[in-house]
């Protein structure tokens, strides 16, 4: 594993970022739990027990997929959370609570949702993304990574990559690669196929890394001690940005150009030029704390919170 051997720290300034409002408030039917756009559609998990599937081109609304309701450790009727969603062809994924506190897989093709992963695995899985037809990657609480066989039934692999709690996972744009952050501040990527760590990524944040964005060779973290870093994987450069309250979100446009985090207690959007090393942006008007920010295109965000809104933002 190469060492860090160049660290750049990016002292903010404000005076030349644009303010920018959001050009489109979609509102969803329960609270954004996760996002994910795919040929111009808005795959949308909520927690009301729902993936909702949004027009970007139309600007509507076009298919709902709601899941049964569960109990919770008193006994009660609730919708369950989804906690993740994808999807490839004709197959949407959805990891959701379970019953009673479990967590469960499903997959719906053709109008029927099935269950792949029950909660009688006792895996307490927080992210699932298609790797391709047949195979799903896992990211578990225990810091534990799963590749699993949709066909067979079975996992492939389970690995624990360290004793600290898991965050998040972010594929590279060929599915080869994953990177995993972790309450550590390392984040571990890993070869997805057979599991192996390839190299550990350090020095940016010192404490829990919230989301990771992986583009072009570059890896954004958003971190609870208020680093935003983005490591290049190419040249072991790091870049990061100092920001006044802790960073929930983060997300790398698809050249690694531009970087937007979480930025500030009034739930901004700080958006960065890193060959400028500059701060170009300040997106305002999101209602609560963000959990996802996804660039659709160079000139176009979607954020979404712990809210039912989700706004569309114009860099033009």
């Amino acid at each position: 594993m190469k060492k860090i051997i160049l660290l750049t720290l990016i002292l903010i300034t404000t005076l030349m970022a644009r303010d920018i409002t959001p050009v489109k408030e979609i509102k969803t039917e329960g609270n954004v739990m996760d996002m994910k756009i795919i040929n111009n559609l808005l795959y949308i998990g909520t927690n009301e027990g729902s993936l909702d599937v949004y027009d970007i081109k139309n600007e509507k609304f076009i298919e709902k997929i709601q899941l049964k309701k569960i109990h919770d450790f008193m006994g009660d009727l609730m919708n369950p959370k989804i906690y993740s969603v994808d999807m490839i062809g004709t197959k949407k994924l959805l990891l959701s609570e379970g019953e009673r506190g479990a967590r469960e897989l499903y997959i719906n093709e053709n109008n029927i949702t099935t269950k792949v992963i029950t909660g009688e695995a006792k895996l307490m899985m927080q992210k699932a993304k298609f790797i391709d037809d047949n195979h799903i990657f896992l990211g578990l609480l225990s810091n534990e990574i799963v590749l699993y066989d949709i066909k067979a039934k079975k996992s492939l692999y389970i690995k624990q990559l360290s004793q600290s709690k898991f965050s998040d996972f972010a594929l590279n744009e060929d599915k080869t690669k994953a990177v995993i952050a972790c309450e550590s501040g390392i984040n571990f990527i890993v070869n997805v196929k057979n599991g192996k760590v390839i190299r550990e990524l350090e020095g940016g944040n010192k404490d829990n890394v919230f989301k990771v964005s992986f583009k072009n060779g570059k890896v954004a973290a958003a971190g609870q001690d208020r680093i935003g870093s983005v490591y290049n994987t190419n040249n072991d450069n790091i870049k990061m940005f100092q920001a006044p309250f802790l960073i929930y979100a983060t997300g790398l446009n698809d050249d690694a150009s531009l970087v937007a985090y979480a930025f500030g207690i009034d739930n901004e959007i700080a958006i960065f030029d890193l060959r400028t090393k500059s701060k170009i942006y300040n997106l305002k008007g999101q209602k609560s704390t963000l959990n996802s920010i996804i660039f659709y295109d160079k000139e176009t965000l979607y954020s979404g919170s712990d809210d039912k809104f989700i706004m569309k933002w114009s860099l033009k």
